[in-house]
């Protein structure tokens, strides 16, 4: 298991790195090379590390060990099949992390990024709604079940599509230089990130990674099935692409705006769901 959350983190780290270099190919710029995230895990790592005087000291350093427990605790329950309930309250634990993240300083720019981790709290909604609607056709919460419904009935990213748009929607949401990267807005330095550096800045860059690795997994698994371990890779590669792509081509939204988007989507999806109730009985 070692040895897969070592992989999991050197593949999202090289994710972020594709990331970057799609964006910027997408807005016309040579952008930096593919590995430069893993330079940056490895340039932190060496880098003196302190913490700000302004700072909780258990919460500045605590916040890092807890967010690299729940993306590894994500990718167990991932690979062992369990419940996607586990899965997803596991992303709700990261909005925890964000706020603690901004808190723990005492920086006004990372307490600004703590605000708004509570106002993209709206981003967990379409979340929930998926959950019910992947419960409508499956009849069951766990990743096992659901993969093998699908390897019986095709893929839900075909047969539930407005569940799975709703779970790009929230993918997207957790992406960097996206258009709903409200805590990590440019305006307020680097939002929450702001005062983390060092070794402190590696762990966290490792607990993302993993998060990026989780969630572009969970999709694959969960909206298009289990597929053999390189087609699975690919098929993850090519929704972060398609992320990448959203991300370069939308300028960042306000806060507000954030809300009633994804505000938006999750009112539609529940009428999706109130009509697969009466149609589905």
């Amino acid at each position: 298991m070692i040895e897969y959350l070592l992989f999991a983190t050197f593949v999202g780290l090289l994710f972020h790195g594709i990331h970057r270099k799609v964006i910027a190919r997408v807005q016309g710029r040579p952008g930096p090379p593919i590995w430069q995230e893993i330079l940056h895990t490895l340039k932190f790592s060496f880098k003196q590390t302190w913490i700000p005087k302004t700072a909780s000291q258990a919460l500045y350093v605590g916040i890092v060990f807890v967010a690299i427990a729940i993306w590894s605790g994500a990718l167990v329950v991932l690979l062992t099949g369990g419940s996607i309930l586990l899965l997803f309250g596991v992303y709700l634990l990261h909005k925890i992390v964000e706020h603690g993240m901004g808190l723990s300083t005492g920086s006004p720019y990372t307490k600004f990024g703590a605000i708004r981790s509570v106002i993209s709290a709206a981003s967990e909604l379409p979340l929930l709604v998926t959950v019910v609607a992947i419960y409508f056709f499956t009849r069951s919460l766990s990743i096992a079940d659901i993969a093998a419904y699908q390897a019986a009935n095709g893929p839900l990213l075909i047969i539930a599509f407005p569940a799975a748009a709703a779970m790009y929607l929230v993918i997207l949401s957790k992406m960097h230089y996206g258009p709903f990267s409200i805590i990590e807005a440019k305006e307020i330095v680097s939002g929450n990130l702001t005062e983390h550096f060092g070794v402190w800045r590696a762990g966290i860059e490792v607990a993302y990674a993993l998060k990026t690795y989780v969630l572009l997994y969970a999709f694959v698994l969960i909206f298009i099935g289990a597929l053999p371990f390189w087609l699975t890779l690919l098929a993850m590669l090519v929704v972060l692409v398609s992320l990448s792509f959203v991300c370069a081509v939308t300028p960042m939204l306000s806060p507000y705006d954030t809300v009633t988007i994804q505000s938006l989507a999750t009112g539609a999806l529940v009428v999706y769901i109130i009509v697969l109730g009466v149609v589905m009985g």
